[in-house]
């Protein structure tokens, strides 16, 4: 129960997580000051940015971990992911589809030996963008 949020990739379940963060988008505007008006500043919308996505203290398969790889190396991949909320009775409450994700920063735990599981600190992802699945 801890890994609250499941991500998806390519629409197969590939890990758990008990911490998203990053789940942000901004709209930048320009400002314009027109003569004569002292009261208020014309505002136009430019461009949507979006921050990198965290996924935090998860338990994954390997793919993750040669997916990050492969781009070390060189291979750019970029993939749909979603990431499935759960309420504590294990249903699902809400999805967040995920645009054009590539892995950027893969941190690991502290190693132990009595655990066989691969265990993740931290997993960071750039995207393009993201909406609310259904």
């Amino acid at each position: 129960m801890n890994f609250r949020f499941l991500v998806e990739i390519d629409g197969i379940q590939r890990g758990g997580f008990a911490r998203v963060k990053g789940i942000a988008r901004e709209i930048k505007v320009d400002t314009y000051r027109e003569g004569g008006v002292n009261d208020y500043e014309h505002k136009f919308v430019n461009q949507t940015t979006y921050g990198n996505l965290v996924l935090e203290r998860g338990l994954v398969d390997d793919f993750m971990w040669s997916w990050h790889d492969r781009l070390v190396e060189g291979d750019v991949k970029r993939r749909p992911i979603t990431i499935v909320m759960r309420d504590s009775t294990n249903n699902e409450t809400w999805r967040w589809l995920i645009d054009g994700a590539l892995p950027v920063k893969w941190s690991g735990t502290d190693l132990d030996a009595a655990s066989s599981q691969i265990v993740v600190e931290s997993i960071e992802l750039a995207h393009r963008g993201f909406r609310k699945g259904k």
